[in-house]
């Protein structure tokens, strides 16, 4: 796989490239605003690609934006392009608790639990019913005017949303998540920071090791499929099958011009090896 061009034909609609956009406090702060049509009075940054995991075994959840406000408000923005077998709202029922769990953890009590907003950004449409937005708050099912006001609001953005229910700003954003840029100022922005963090080869990197590493993860995984289910008479020519995908991987890191130590820890050869391979193909 080149990495190179799959970096170059990075969309905001990729989980990676939208969480660096989103470290433009700027645009982050406006999206929020824009989205939820509150006003922020600045944004502060929990860190990079927050990973939540309570309690051994339990699954855990990587956040693509995790801020809070200064009156100490949290905000989880995440894009999502496929939906889970129809089970969306059962995702983000998950990560409400897995933040609320974070916030216990942390000494809050539980009538201090801070306001909470779950924010999927959909490349479909979550609940067919054509909207751009789809907000939820528990209320009371015999009076619809009673809230419960438990601190937890869901929002669930549609890029395919036909409906005129969003301010221009937003929907220019869903129209450019769609692939379609509009002169739309605020679009125009996102496009310049997608640009912008393209260009960062700090960034590229960073992406490119990810990729790796979780192309070596479904590696691993289908070896330890392969070593349950396997034959012993075939276990030689397993092995040799395995080599072979690691020196591949090993080769393609190389090309990529990642370090030679990293590419060690991913694909589990010797550096020595690594050395070797790379002098066969003439790449140092």
């Amino acid at each position: 796989m080149d990495y190179e061009v799959q970096w170059d034909n990075l969309t905001i609609s990729n989980n990676f490239l939208f969480m660096k956009v989103m470290k433009n406090e700027r645009i982050c702060k406006r999206m929020i605003e824009k989205i939820l049509d509150i006003k922020i009075d600045k944004i502060v940054y929990f860190e990079e690609e927050k990973t939540i995991d309570i309690r051994l075994g339990s699954r855990s959840i990587r956040l693509d934006v995790y801020v809070q406000d200064g009156k100490g408000t949290v905000f989880n923005v995440e894009m999502q392009t496929t939906n889970p077998h129809h089970a969306l709202p059962q995702r983000a029922r998950y990560y409400q608790g897995l933040i609320d769990m974070e916030l216990i953890d942390k000494g809050v009590y539980y009538h201090h639990l801070n306001q909470t907003y779950i924010i999927f950004i959909c490349t479909f449409d979550a609940f067919d019913m054509g909207r751009h937005i789809y907000t939820f708050h528990n209320t009371c099912e015999e009076d619809k005017d009673l809230k419960l006001k438990d601190g937890a609001v869901k929002v669930f953005l549609n890029s395919k949303g036909t409906i005129d229910d969003v301010e221009p700003d937003i929907k220019a954003f869903l129209q450019y998540v769609e692939g379609i840029l509009t002169e739309n100022p605020f679009a125009q922005e996102i496009a310049a920071e997608v640009a912008h963090v393209k260009s960062n080869n700090e960034w590229r990197r960073e992406f490119m090791t990810l990729e790796m590493e979780l192309k070596m993860r479904e590696l691993k995984g289908r070896e330890e499929g392969r070593e349950e289910g396997r034959e012993e008479g075939r276990e030689e020519g397993i092995e040799e099958g395995i080599e072979k995908g690691r020196l591949a991987t090993a080769l393609e890191m190389l090309k990529n011009k990642l370090d030679i130590n990293l590419i060690a820890k991913c694909t589990y050869l010797s550096i020595e090896d690594i050395q070797e391979l790379a002098r066969k193909n003439k790449l140092i």
